[in-house]
């Protein structure tokens, strides 16, 4: 009789990992993400530190680059004395800007031009005093009766000139997505702070279109954003039923907000009593042609464009109501920077598990 062949059977298992390689694979995915860890805490820290913290000096003192104490405020009499103009880098409607020496120190002397503009002038002053923090540029001193304002030197000047800073050979390497969107990040600041700041709700007039929003701003020479001009910056107060005008003339184009512009058609001539007030959400229009600006065209930035789609669509809602605060703006742009650096720094991780 014929032996039929014997079939032994066998269930064939999923190949599985060795618990060594799989044990080392997920050693390499915590220690990135202990190392994004670090580096986000790190970006952050400097970000957000206490707002009031401006050099670790108390309030009406002052202290930068070397300097080991804190000095006070320069006063009318110390300015005069101290102070020496080296030459005029400036010149606006309310104000002319000296860069000056002080102690061989670099400053910036603003000097009062239009005597017409003395309540403008001294309005900034009063918010430069108030609003002192890591967002605001620093002061150094002042003296009312001459209307002159002394502050702090930063060299690579306003927001203006960036794309030309980040061409410049030595900062090349700081012309990526990630560092403009940090930059972004930094504007973002300046607006939420100025809408939660200890005088209350403020609002950023001096934005009627992009060249006068980046003449506002300094860039520091480590890559931060300051505000630099407080001239126009008037206070809402919702409770009291108080808005705002940015100035008293009309305001067009795409660049300011729809409740900015005059709403009753060109049959009707422009009359500023007419002309119905609004609050701080102007500044959020305004957030994603900045940031666009700040982006910039280098290579991953249409990938946080693209990310940015939607709080950036939300900015532009024609119901002021509608569109996000500059807290909630402030998030998703962090929360979009933290995404992008853990997908670049940890590529085809999910897929490798």
């Amino acid at each position: 009789m014929e032996k039929k062949p014997h079939f032994v059977r066998r269930e064939f298992l999923p190949r599985e990992v060795p618990s060594i390689s799989l044990a080392l694979l997920l050693a390499a995915v915590l220690l990135l993400n202990a190392l994004l860890y670090l580096y986000l805490n790190k970006f952050y820290i400097s970000l957000g530190r206490v707002e009031t913290d401006h050099g670790l000096c108390p309030f009406g003192h002052f202290r930068f680059g070397a300097m080991k104490n804190c000095s006070p405020w320069l006063s009318c009499e110390a300015i005069n004395r101290e102070v020496r103009k080296l030459k005029c880098v400036g010149e606006g409607a309310v104000k002319k800007v000296f860069l000056s020496e002080w102690k061989e120190k670099k400053v910036v002397l603003s000097q009062l031009t239009n005597s017409e503009l003395k309540e403008d002038f001294l309005h900034g002053l009063k918010m430069l005093k108030a609003l002192q923090s890591k967002h605001v540029v620093r002061l150094l001193g002042y003296c009312e009766q001459q209307f002159t304002i002394l502050t702090e030197y930063h060299p690579l000047g306003s927001l203006r000139g960036l794309n030309e800073t980040l061409h410049i050979p030595k900062y090349k390497s700081m012309n990526t997505w990630h560092r403009r969107l940090m930059l972004a990040i930094d504007y973002v600041s300046v607006i939420r702070y100025l809408h939660s700041s200890p005088l209350g709700t403020l609002v950023m007039c001096d934005s009627n279109d992009l060249d006068k929003v980046l003449s506002q701003y300094l860039l520091t020479s480590d890559f931060h954003v300051l505000v630099n001009d407080l001239d126009a910056l008037p206070l809402v107060n919702r409770s009291a039923g108080r808005l705002v005008k940015c100035g008293h003339r009309e305001l067009q184009g795409e660049f300011v907000a729809p409740e900015q512009r005059w709403p009753y058609g060109e049959d009707v001539p422009f009359e500023d009593d007419l002309m119905p007030p609004y609050d701080e959400k102007t500044d959020i229009w305004k957030i994603p042609d900045v940031s666009n600006f700040f982006l910039g065209h280098v290579e991953g930035s249409d990938i946080v464009r693209l990310h940015l789609f939607d709080i950036h669509a939300a900015c532009k809602k024609k119901d002021p109501a509608e569109r996000p605060s500059a807290q909630e703006v402030l998030d998703t742009y962090k929360k979009v920077l933290t995404l992008l650096i853990q997908e670049a720094a940890m590529p085809g991780t999910r897929e490798m598990l």
